[in-house]
């Protein structure tokens, strides 16, 4: 997990953008890189460092003396960079994984770099010898990228948007700073002049659809067909290879434990990879909640069973209400369940960095929108429907779920590691018949609960456990984390600034108290970029005014049962 920025064409002085480059420091505190390229006086790259492999070579951008016109600033982790390495002979000049970016280019251009590398990325690559840039993010978005590109050629690239809206232009930036669309890659011409034309926005990759790097994975062929025993096989060999992949690291790991089946499930398999290549360290399990909240005895109860090294941060409400502008300011966004479930997340990745010494963090995301494991796909009217609707909820997972697991730990400078979002997990779960995949006996997430029962990897109540909302789970039954937030923001809004809402704010127009406070916060920090959410996470289905599961008539919490 870094921050990667970048200038093509800029008509300011160099030293003074690249103060915005600071802005994203916290991405990568180990170290720091500004450099120019050759032959492009306006031209440069800056690179903030968190050191996870390779702590000799593993500065950027990447250069190696066989191709000395490539130029690579990636943010991610590429898996299977050693099987590449075989299939192809390549020979690397250093450790780092994204290496295998230059030589896979040099190989074969870019669109089967894209689509050959199993792993989480967004980079800028720039090939001077045939004057292109290159622009490329995963899938699902896991690793951030946003552009700026002017009119007249200026483009800027960071991981975060609160590292380009500040650089200065002879034109306007105004409401141009986008996210770099996941799954797809981006060829650009560079001119003499350092400017930039976008000459074609591909889509390299569906989330449907088995990448094309499976032919080289270490799981080779599963057995096909949809009877349940092979299906549920298939399921636990694939999500267990994409735990075992994801150990790559020489930092310490561990593991986000909220009690729910996604994270323990996570852990549970986690800590028993480790054991099997015998790494020395005991696994850091880390939850967070209220006094007694759902999530904590949940949590406390799976580390006990996977006998983990567990850490508990308890959350009091003034400590939650003060870190909400510093979150809006971290996410980017003033999506309301987003806000309310990064709160949690932002303060145990606090608690992490200033307490422990585990930098490389494993958690559950992404399950939810694969597995279809919300509440509201209770109500779905067909399993047709509701594969249509786990589909777009992993397309949209960049705006919601992926940015909110990003921001907060990068906050903190820690890398995230999400199995449930392997290409070739998500690309056979969309693969089994709609039917299969739906909720079962009143129970969300049913197939992947089943494909795990008879491992003994959880007690059968978390297995069996319902779904919890990350920002309900943390706070007590009674009150729920949302509730108390809205009797917080009641004070601070007055009833004739929500009246005007639509006035003021004419697009996603605030209709609660809440969503018009997180709103003034993000305005406050980005004026005029509310384009970057285009619309409100909400269930479907069902007459929702307000996204938490709680919500839902659905929803029992576990004292009544």
């Amino acid at each position: 997990m870094c921050g990667i920025w970048a200038l093509f064409g800029s008509d300011e002085c160099l030293s003074v953008q690249c103060l915005s480059a600071m802005k994203i420091a916290h991405r990568g505190p180990d170290a720091f890189r500004f450099e120019n390229v050759n032959g492009f006086t306006n031209c440069c790259f800056g690179f903030h460092r968190l050191a996870v492999v390779d702590q000799l070579y593993g500065m950027q951008p990447i250069r190696v003396k066989k191709f000395p016109y490539l130029w690579l600033c990636y943010n991610g982790e590429i898996y299977n960079f050693k099987q590449l390495q075989k299939q192809f002979g390549f020979d690397y000049q250093t450790l780092v994984d994204g290496e295998v970016i230059l030589h896979l280019y040099n190989r074969g251009g870019i669109e089967q770099t894209a689509s050959m590398l199993d792993g989480v990325f967004a980079f800028i690559l720039l090939d001077t010898a045939n004057r292109k840039v290159f622009l490329a993010r995963d899938t699902y978005g896991v690793r951030p990228l946003f552009k700026v590109l002017t009119d007249d050629g200026f483009l800027g690239v960071c991981s975060e948007a609160k590292g380009l809206i500040n650089l200065k232009h002879s034109t306007s930036l105004c409401s141009k700073v986008e996210p770099f669309l996941p799954g797809h890659y981006e060829v650009l011409d560079l001119k003499p002049s350092g400017k930039v034309a976008s000459v074609e926005l591909v889509k390299f990759h569906s989330c449907k659809d088995e990448p094309l790097h499976a032919a080289c994975d270490t799981v080779e062929a599963l057995p096909s067909g949809f009877d349940l025993e092979t299906v549920k096989s298939n399921i636990r060999i694939l999500f267990e290879n994409a735990v075992r992949k994801r150990l790559m690291a020489h930092r310490r790991i561990g593991c986000l434990l909220s009690g729910g089946l996604d994270s323990s499930l996570v852990a549970a398999v986690l800590l028993k990879l480790m054991k099997e290549i015998n790494i020395n360290y005991p696994l850091q399990t880390f939850a967070i909640g209220m006094e007694n909240s759902p999530d904590l005895l949940a949590a406390r109860k799976v580390a006990a069973h996977i006998g983990s090294e567990h850490h508990e941060v308890i959350l009091n409400t003034e400590e939650g209400i003060q870190a909400i502008e510093e979150v809006i300011f971290s996410l980017e966004t003033y999506d309301i369940t987003t806000i309310r479930a990064s709160i949690g997340m932002y303060l145990v990745s606090k608690y992490i960095r200033k307490k422990t010494d585990s930098v490389v963090i494993f958690s559950g995301e992404g399950s939810d929108e694969l597995t279809q494991g919300y509440i509201y796909f209770h109500k779905a009217p067909s399993p047709e429907e509701a594969a249509e609707e786990s589909e777009r909820l992993l397309k949209e997972l960049y705006l919601f779920d992926v940015l909110r697991a990003d921001r907060t730990t990068a906050a903190h400078g820690l890398e995230l590691r999400v199995p449930f979002l392997d290409h070739r997990f998500t690309s056979y779960y969309l693969s089994l018949p709609a039917e299969l995949r739906i909720p079962k006996n009143g129970i969300e997430k049913y197939l992947l609960r089943l494909s795990f029962e008879d491992s003994n990897l959880l007690p059968k109540e978390i297995l069996w456990r319902p779904k919890e909302a990350f920002s309900d789970g943390i706070a007590s039954v009674k009150k729920s984390w949302f509730s108390i937030l809205q009797d917080y923001i009641d004070q601070q809004v007055d009833d004739l600034l929500l009246e005007k809402a639509a006035e003021k704010y004419p697009f996603n127009p605030p209709k609660t108290k809440e969503s018009y406070y997180y709103r003034q916060i993000f305005e406050k920090h980005y004026p005029g970029r509310s384009s970057w959410l285009p619309h409100y996470w909400m269930p479907r289905w069902v007459k929702a005014t307000d996204p938490s599961a709680r919500t839902l008539k659905h929803y029992k919490s576990a004292t009544q049962e």
